[in-house]
């Protein structure tokens, strides 16, 4: 078995990815500190043609050369905007018929092997900051939550991998 060249991968370029039709998902990050942590989101959500991401709050915006160390590019790719209050982005999707799910430990929560998707519906999810989690009005704003279940001493996961379990597994349930 041989390792394949970066050549050989097959990836759209740049230009080729704005091009592409995305899958029907938004990723909208509630005043993420780590830059590390938004530049991962950033590589993440090009990996599986996330339509947009939302920068809210505290969370910083490219150009930034701590973002680019784990984006490797792909705040070039991916689309952004941001939103000095998340709850105005949950609201203004919400409106549009988004559904909007915030990633998060809550009373009712969906379980993320139970969560299931409609092929004509888009949706949104929102990932908290890395100490206090999503905003309780997010929270409540939104249409519902789902929680990733978790089995050993811990109670959360780094924002980064959750964002790449939850996007994984919705891409999956998207036939993609």
């Amino acid at each position: 078995m041989r390792k394949l060249k970066n050549s050989e991968l097959g990836r759209l370029d740049v230009e080729g990815f704005k091009g592409a039709e995305k899958i029907p998902l938004i990723v909208i990050l509630d005043n993420i500190r780590s830059l590390n942590n938004v530049g991962s989101v950033f590589r993440t959500s090009d990996a599986f043609l996330i339509e947009k991401i939302y920068l809210c709050g505290i969370t910083a915006t490219p150009p930034n050369k701590e973002i680019h160390k784990t984006a490797l590019g792909a705040t070039e790719s991916v689309a952004w905007e941001y939103a000095e209050e998340t709850i105005d982005i949950v609201n203004k999707l919400i409106e549009e018929g988004t559904e909007v799910y915030a990633i998060e430990q809550v009373e009712n929560s969906i379980k993320l092997q139970d969560f299931s998707v409609e092929k004509d519906k888009k949706y949104a999810i929102v990932m908290g900051n890395e100490v206090k989690g999503v905003q309780q009005d997010v929270v409540s704003a939104c249409t519902n939550s789902i929680e990733i279940p978790q089995f050993g001493t811990k109670h959360s996961l780094n924002i980064s991998v959750s964002t790449g379990v939850v996007l994984w597994d919705i891409f999956c349930k998207m036939n993609y």
